[in-house]
């Protein structure tokens, strides 16, 4: 299997801080490659220098066979790019913004208006064709935007945090977008700080903290680092948590994570048989339990376990500086 994108060693320091410290890539064709980590963890700069807005400080790059810092132009007409804000012209409706991008790529005028009723009938867009986009919720100029990314049929297609600023309803829109593009073969790197759409639409991923991978696998294999089953508590008196804690304890296979009202544990062996045995002393304490459960563990939880904070946690770094690449 070809690897469409091959990143060995990037580093990118901006003023002192070290946004990328020699990270590694590999996606291979016709795959989904995650590139999970919080605000500031380095996907962005990562993005940048692989669509050959950012120069690394050292490290090699490669897309779809060609080298980022060598050919550059060569490169940009192997990828179509979707950002973290939609990247459309706001007094052109839709037709006319697709169209206008056919025209940019150097179609002519008749496959660029054949092509833009394509894309906008198969991202949902039809009736809202002929409409400004100025006119068009989040969700429909994120998937406008990613229509723009898909005109010229690159052979890999780059989402930043595509559906950063959703709501609920325009994000699962997106995901069953982005799926139906998985499904037609497409090679994609998806950045996201969602750790439940890496584990919907990744073949693999590539954690990042503070620049540097910290794990790759499936997610099942990430999952795998954390332990086993996880049983959660939630206390209708924070005043018992404590007690809590303590029964919890006695089965975890590691630390017990307490909250306001809630606590949780990894544990090992038959979680069935430890929910029932953490239950039944629960309610023999006299503790009333708004809510228990037993579930596997998920990215928050191995991301927690690699890093020691919450996704939502770590410092940012300076991600918004660009650096042209000449081309």
């Amino acid at each position: 299997m070809t690897d469409m994108i091959k990143a060995h060693g990037l580093v990118k320091k901006y003023k002192g801080v070290t946004a990328l410290d020699g990270l590694d890539l590999v996606v291979p064709e016709g795959t989904v490659l995650g590139l999970l980590g919080p605000n500031g963890a380095g996907k962005t700069t990562a993005v940048r220098i692989l669509t050959t807005l950012l120069a690394p400080d050292s490290g090699s790059v490669e897309v779809a066979g060609v080298d980022v810092l060598k050919d550059p132009t060569g490169v940009r007409s192997k990828i179509g790019l979707s950002g973290q804000y939609a990247a459309v012209d706001e007094h052109l409706t839709g037709y006319e913004n697709l169209e206008m991008v056919g025209r940019l790529y150097g179609f002519p005028k008749s496959k660029a208006k054949a092509r833009a009723r394509e894309l906008l009938e198969r991202f949902g867009l039809a009736d809202a064709a002929d409409r400004p986009s100025k006119t068009y919720s989040g969700g429909m100029r994120r998937r406008l935007d990613l229509a723009g990314a898909l005109v010229a049929e690159p052979p890999v297609i780059i989402l930043d945090e595509p559906t950063t600023g959703l709501d609920p309803r325009s994000r699962q829109q997106m995901w069953g977008v982005i799926q139906d593009l998985v499904s037609s073969g497409a090679t994609l790197l998806l950045t996201t700080q969602y750790l439940e759409e890496a584990d919907l639409l990744a073949d693999d991923i590539v954690v990042i903290d503070r620049g540097q991978a910290i794990a790759r696998g499936t997610a099942d294999e990430l999952k795998s680092q954390v332990g086993g089953d996880r049983i959660e508590v939630v206390a209708a008196d924070p005043g018992r948590i404590g007690e809590v804690v303590s029964i919890l304890g006695k089965v975890a296979s590691g630390d017990v994570i307490q909250g306001e009202r809630s606590a949780s544990a990894a544990v090992s062996g038959n979680g069935a048989d430890q929910l029932l045995s953490v239950l039944s002393e629960v309610r023999g304490a006299g503790i009333e339990v708004l809510d228990v459960g037993l579930r596997r563990p998920t990215l928050d939880d191995v991301f927690l376990e690699l890093t020691g904070h919450e996704a939502d946690d770590a410092e940012s770094t300076p991600d918004t500086t660009t650096q042209e690449v000449s081309a």
